[in-house]
């Protein structure tokens, strides 16, 4: 009886926490570039009561079910139009890459939602130079000078689209006030009008990531790679296998409502069937007390 008292306990974890990623899905529904999670359960280790012989196949008794992965879902969804010029969607795979200032380390985020904010210098003081950062306020990273950016062969390194990590630098362009117009291109390249003359200020880099599932969540909508993400390149929009971008755009939550009530109500029924497997074996248990009387 004890071991049905432990499956019962364990179904009851099991399904708390499938029902904790069910609420955090549905909490997030409304969340620019949202990936949905989901748990999966499976079975716990079980006791050998009799091994198998000729003619008899083996005896085990389980201990219920655990939690086998909490997996997050990278399909994409579609985009919310913002009439914004600095909105931008990535069409297809890859993550804007940003710079996290407290670990000096990279970060990955499908929120387009970028900014031209003024630099300050050594006294606070704002400078003319401008950089490009994401909605938290970090810095967005690409290339200043877009002659670092590789070409295929043949053709001149403006217009390629590998780009190199030790070429990966805050985007910044100085004497912002000098320049009108200034866009972000379907490729990434940012522009701006001087003297009637369209100049190329910079470039947003791109990161293709062999196995995104790798990626650690880090709130604010920051993915991390520690481990198992495999390779990471990077690249110019709409080149070597990333999106383009699309601007005046973000991109939506991935869950799927009906999808997530449907995994509320069986989860709900999950539980509701292992708390009657406690109930029934205290009945039992207490039968067995009563024997004394």
């Amino acid at each position: 009886m004890m071991r049905s008292l432990y499956s019962g306990v364990a179904g009851l974890r099991t399904h708390q926490t499938r029902m904790d990623v069910v609420g955090n899905n549905i909490s997030n529904v409304n969340t620019f570039a949202y990936k949905s999670q989901r748990a999966t359960f499976r079975d716990l280790y079980y006791q050998t009561i009799r091994g198998a012989s000729n003619g008899k196949n083996a005896m085990q008794l389980g201990y219920g079910a655990q939690v086998g992965s909490i997996d997050t879902l990278h399909m994409r969804a579609g985009y919310m139009p913002t009439d914004r010029p600095q909105d931008v969607y990535i069409d297809g795979e890859g993550f804007i890459v940003v710079n996290d200032p407290k670990s000096d380390t990279k970060m990955y985020t499908r929120i387009g939602a970028l900014s031209f904010m003024p630099t300050v210098d050594a006294s606070g003081a704002e400078t003319t130079t401008f950089k490009l950062v994401d909605i938290n306020g970090n810095p967005v990273l690409g290339v200043n000078d877009i002659s670092k950016i590789s070409a295929p062969t043949g053709t001149p390194p403006v217009g390629g689209g590998e780009i190199t990590s030790g070429d990966l630098e805050a985007i910044e362009i100085p004497d912002f006030a000098d320049y009108t117009d200034i866009t972000i291109g379907a490729d990434g390249l940012i522009t701006g009008i001087k003297d009637d003359k369209v100049v190329t200020l910079a470039a947003i880099a791109i990161a293709k990531i062999s196995n995104p599932e790798g990626l650690t969540m880090q709130g604010n909508s920051y993915y991390k790679a520690i481990k198992n993400t495999g390779l990471i390149d990077y690249a110019k929009a709409g080149t070597n296998g990333v999106g383009g971008l699309v601007t005046g755009a973000l991109e939506m939550s991935n869950v799927d409502l009906a999808k997530e009530f449907t995994e509320m109500i069986t989860t709900q029924r999950g539980y509701q069937a292992n708390s009657r497997i406690i109930s029934v074996v205290d009945e039992m248990l207490q039968e067995l007390v009563n024997l004394k009387r």
